[in-house]
Parts: structure tokens; sequence; C-alpha cells
């Protein structure tokens, strides 16, 4: 009997997972038009800033596969929305946005990118150096 009720979970786990799967999420896998960027210093800080920013602070976001695959869709989506509303590269204006005076020391204690970003990213973890550049370059493209 114990078999069976295990099965009839496993089987209603399936149909759930399956079902979830049905669930739109509204942009997901889209990207809106890059209407403007900073004023870049450098390549270099653009493209560090690409590497360790770019998936949630822009409108160039990378949907991996697992971000179509509910419920971690929905965690990849909520993060990104919620990254491009704090800060946006591909809307940027001439008035300072949110936390670009923030900005430096965020990156310095190793707040961003997160910590749970990096496994599934490795090109976003940057070296002390590449982070020195990163923070300098910030300081010079968005002040």
């Amino acid at each position: 009997m114990k078999k069976r009720a295990i099965l009839w979970v496993l089987i209603g786990l399936v149909v759930v997972g399956l079902l979830i799967q049905l669930i739109p999420l509204p942009g997901r896998g889209n990207n809106p038009p890059v209407t403007s960027e900073p004023n870049w210093d450098s390549p270099q800080t653009r493209l560090l800033a690409k590497r360790a920013c770019f998936d949630c602070h822009s409108n160039e976001t990378v949907w991996p596969w697992y971000s179509y695959v509910a419920p971690v869709s929905w965690l990849v989506y909520n993060d990104t929305m919620q990254g491009r509303s704090r800060m946006n590269f591909s809307k940027w204006t001439s008035r300072p946005q949110p936390g670009v005076g923030e900005i430096g020391g965020i990156i310095q204690e190793g707040e961003m990118p997160p910590a749970v970003y990096l496994p599934m990213h490795p090109a976003a973890q940057l070296t002390v150096a590449e982070k020195q550049q990163l923070i300098t370059g910030l300081n010079n493209s968005l002040h």
C-alpha cells in the first residue's frame, strides 16, 4: 500500500510540475530595446559591466534555458526586473539613476554580482583587479 501511495504522490508532483509551466510570465525572454547607455570611460569598463552586470541591469539580458522552466523562471524573471528597476544601463539618462553613488561599495563588498548568480555565470566572477577596474571605470562613467 505504501508503494502505491508514493507512486500517486510522484504522479501528482509531475502533473503539478507540468502545469506550472503553463503560467505565463510577461516579457520573459524578451528584451526591450536599448535606448541609451552611459558615456563609458573606456571599452574595457563596458566589457566588465557587460560580463558582471548586464544580465540584471540592462535590456541585454541573456535568458538561459533554465529561465524558461518554472519555478526557477519566476525567480530569474523577478531578479531581472528588480535589477532593471534599480539601475538599467540600457535606459541611461543624463540625470543620475538611483544607486549610482553606492555602486562602488556594493561591488567592493561582494554584494554584486550576487553569490547565488555566480555558479551558473562564471564569467561574471571578477578578479580583485577587475573589480577595482570596474569600480574606477563606473565612477568615471556614471558620475
